[in-house]
This record gives C-alpha cells, sequence and structure tokens, in this order.
C-alpha cells in the first residue's frame, strides 16, 4: 500500500455523494483529513524555515526542498 492509500484507509472516504447519512460521516472524515494535512504542512514550514540557510549540506537541501514544495508545488508565498 502507498502513505496516502494507508492515511486514506485509517480516515475513510472524504467524497461527499448527496445522501446525508454518509455525508455526514464523510464531512467528519474530511475535517479529520484537513488538520492532518495542516499538521504536515505545519511541519515542512519548520523545516524550510529553520534549514533553509544551514551550513551543514544536508539540513541546508532538505531546508530548500521544503521551501521549493511549499512555493512552487503548493503555491504557497514565502
Amino acid at each position: 500500500m502507498t502513505h496516502k492509500e494507508v492515511v486514506e484507509k485509517i480516515v475513510g472516504r472524504i467524497d461527499p455523494v448527496g445522501v446525508t447519512h454518509i455525508d455526514g460521516e464523510r464531512f467528519e472524515n474530511l475535517k479529520i483529513m484537513c488538520a492532518l494535512v495542516n499538521d504536515l504542512v505545519t511541519e515542512i514550514d519548520a523545516i524550510a524555515y529553520l534549514h533553509k540557510d544551514s551550513y551543514d549540506h544536508s539540513r541546508k537541501q532538505c531546508g530548500q526542498y521544503a521551501k521549493d514544495f511549499l512555493t512552487k508545488t503548493l503555491g504557497i508565498a514565502e
């Protein structure tokens, strides 16, 4: 299984189908998924901030990768 498949299996489906009793559960799953994504992005942002100017190559590489992910992939402004 991929990481995404594992998370989807743990959290549950998030796509609404237009049926109240199903969509209520999926809305709760969506809130859980959004909280998880927020936690992950916050963690990635911390790596970008703390290590972008590091003198250690490996730390700087991680910081730059995290910064590029946030700005170029997610489109989050610096």
